[in-house]
């Protein structure tokens, strides 16, 4: 009798679970069609706040045309290129401050005075470097993600058991070995919540430059597309580049949730919702 009073609850919850793709559909398309009904209602110029339906057409256009394509490509080759980065200089750091007091105090002191500085606030001056190439923007980005991979790996090296560490040490585990086979994958909660904030700050940091700064070496990113529709008063095509941005976002937090799924989660290092 309590297992068939507990049955019912039980489907219900998986159910639910496993429908959450489907509810999130289903709250998108009312958000649409919320759009589409202020637009009837309110009657705007198309000129300051067009439809979705002129929005999708904007956007099959530049499909198209190869516009956006191109420059969504260059987005993301560039921002791929200063993550990298910045997750391989990130780790060097926080790896380096578990092996030397002298680096932890000297990483405490950097990510203090460069992670609350805006990264667009140093583009005057890696144009000033660099000129107007792709490398000014990836120096922008890499500023931008060093700090949150460090901070946050750092921060994981730091809350290791104990007692797992001497563990590793009975077995002459230690130094460079320590860090590669038990703190990083002990951390593994932490380093993907530091490259998670690294790339939505990435992700920002460059379509920002991109809007200050335009093309860079010929090729132009969404930001210089967004822009540029600006240019020519057509916001249906800069509607067009926000909801480009936005799907990739999307796209993009989906994958790191499929990773968490597939590592932490199943290795049982979080909690399961």
């Amino acid at each position: 009798m309590t297992a068939t009073a507990l049955t019912p609850p039980l489907r219900r919850t998986r159910s639910l679970h496993l429908n959450s793709a489907m509810r999130r559909v289903i709250l998108a398309a009312g958000l649409i069609a919320t759009w589409q009904a202020a637009i009837l209602v309110i009657q705007p110029s198309p000129l300051l706040f067009p439809s979705p339906v002129e929005v999708a057409r904007a956007i099959v256009a530049s499909f198209q045309n190869g516009a956006i394509v191109d420059a969504t490509g260059s987005t993301l080759r560039i921002l791929g290129i200063g993550t990298g980065l910045g997750l391989v200089v990130g780790l060097t750091l926080a790896t380096l401050a578990v092996l030397s007091r002298w680096v932890d105090d000297l990483l405490s002191l950097v990510v203090s005075v460069m992670n609350p500085l805006p990264s667009i606030a140093i583009l005057p001056l890696t144009m000033i470097w660099f000129g107007l190439t792709p490398t000014a923007i990836v120096v922008v980005i890499l500023n931008s993600t060093i700090w949150p991979i460090a901070l946050n790996a750092s921060m994981g090296f730091r809350m290791v058991s104990t007692t797992l560490q001497r563990s590793a040490r009975t077995m002459g585990i230690k130094g460079i070995r320590m860090v590669v086979m038990v703190l990083v994958p002990a951390s593994l909660p932490h380093l993907l919540t530091g490259v998670r904030i690294a790339w939505a700050f990435g992700w920002r940091t460059v379509v920002g430059a991109e809007l200050v700064f335009g093309a860079a070496g010929g090729t132009g990113g969404l930001g210089y597309f967004i822009n540029q529709a600006r240019y020519y008063l057509e916001t249906d095509v800069v509607f067009a580049g926000l909801v480009v941005i936005s799907a990739l976002g999307l796209l993009i937090e989906f994958g790191f949730s499929r990773i968490e799924r597939l590592t932490i989660e199943r290795w049982g290092m979080a909690k399961v919702n």
